[in-house]
């Protein structure tokens, strides 16, 4: 596959489903190799590279639009680091806070609950002491959050969404939250970003990112494998 072919969106989920399947258990440096992408060293500076990799292999099509990475299917990409004993590695980014103007924001109109809605979960080899270009890519599983996963997701983004809507971003941590939780999304500390404190003046406060703890998606995972 030369480094300038263009891999078309998937028509179907059953389509996407078969693609992920074609690359499960390839590595990544056989998978780069095949769409001419050089390989990093480490992930240090090229912290979406995998994400990237993947997103061209099957077709993605939103790039950094905010929409469903595959449009036409409504179909958000999640890779899902493992470490060795096959557990999720870290908490997975899902998308940004919102600072300004969440008056009026419900739960069924947020942009969380759209990323969650259908997700096609990739799991990959996460372990350190692997060079990134030997680890494996693993067998994709295409989820939609159950009734009951749905409302604890819901519970836990009402909590944080009033302490960011109340503008008290100081007792905001990593610790609130069962199975989201809001913590800070920036490159470094330089970058900012306008928001309202608690007294409804304008501040500059470090960008904030929802995330799924580990709990949640060790749940997906145990689910999928079990059925």
């Amino acid at each position: 596959m030369s480094r300038s072919a263009y891999i078309t969106p998937p028509h179907s989920e059953q389509a996407l489903l078969e693609r992920a399947r074609e690359i499960a258990g390839q590595r990544f440096a056989e998978l780069a190799e095949q769409l001419g992408e050089p390989v990093p060293a480490n992930q240090r500076h090229a912290k979406g590279w995998v994400g990237q990799l993947l997103e061209r292999a099957l077709g993605a099509s939103a790039a950094s639009l905010p929409e469903p990475d595959f449009q036409q299917l409504g179909v958000e990409l999640k890779s899902l680091p493992l470490n060795a004993n096959g557990l999720p590695r870290e908490s997975t980014y899902v998308c940004t806070v919102p600072m300004n103007e969440t008056h009026q924001l419900r739960w069924e109109r947020s942009w969380l609950r759209q990323k969650l809605q259908r997700v096609l979960w990739i799991p990959i080899e996460a372990d350190p002491r692997l060079p990134l270009a030997q680890r494996c890519i693993g067998n994709a599983l295409l989820w939609s959050p159950s009734p009951g996963q749905e409302a604890m997701l819901r519970d836990d983004w009402e909590e944080l969404m009033e302490l960011v809507c109340l503008g008290r971003w100081e007792e905001l941590s990593a610790r609130h939250g069962r199975y989201l939780q809001i913590r800070p999304k920036a490159a470094h500390s330089r970058v900012l970003t306008e928001a309202h404190d608690s007294e409804g003046n304008l501040c500059q406060i470090l960008p904030r990112g929802f995330y799924l703890r580990t709990d949640f998606t060790r749940q997906i995972l145990e689910q999928h494998y079990a059925g």
